[in-house]
């Protein structure tokens, strides 16, 4: 069975954005190629058990399990070292990815407090977007009792959009809600 947010795109979101920008070619029109998941944990260094408790956290979120990224080099005024684990992160893709942007789209975002859309700068030049998560709460799947700390995460939709007007578009059709300002 495909993911609700792939049929809404094929059917929908992508005839609008042919006809919109003008592409000839379906192939032309942009997408969604993948989902990244990103959790620092500098608290690791002093705390190991931090890393199970958030790798339980993202692999709840995205539907799989995250993977361990290392510090590239060592920085003595933060006490890191080469090689140590400093964070977490997962890539989703295919339709994993089309759940994830379905569920946060629907159901996460609507849960946050004071929410008035999200922020129209995350773009990177390219048509890809980049937004920050405060606390890993707002996700339905993390169960409050079970939490041991408040996290913030980084989420990036890579898109195949060749500049931002047109990656907005994209996500503004598959019903991201960007604030008015």
């Amino acid at each position: 069975m495909a993911a609700r947010m792939k049929e809404l795109y094929k059917s929908e979101v992508a005839p609008a954005l042919m006809k919109e920008f003008g592409y000839h070619n379906l192939m032309e029109v942009p997408r969604l190629v993948k989902i990244s998941v990103n959790i620092g944990l500098g608290e690791a260094l002093q705390n190991p058990k931090a890393m199970d408790s958030a790798a339980g956290d993202i692999a709840a979120i995205s539907g799989q399990k995250p993977v361990i990224t290392r510090a590239r080099r060592s920085i003595a005024n933060f006490k890191v070292r080469e090689g140590n684990p400093i964070g977490l992160m997962v890539t989703v893709r295919g339709d994993r990815m089309w759940e994830f942007m379905d569920r946060m789209v629907n159901a996460t975002l609507p849960r946050i407090r004071d929410f008035h859309g999200v922020s129209n700068k995350g773009f990177d030049g390219r048509g890809n977007y980049s937004l920050g998560v405060r606390e890993q709460l707002i996700f339905p799947e993390i169960e409050y009792d079970k939490i041991d700390r408040i996290r913030g995460l980084q989420i990036t939709m890579v898109t195949t959009a060749r500049n931002d007007e047109e990656g907005k578009r994209l996500l503004q059709l598959l019903g991201m809600p960007f604030s008015r300002n």
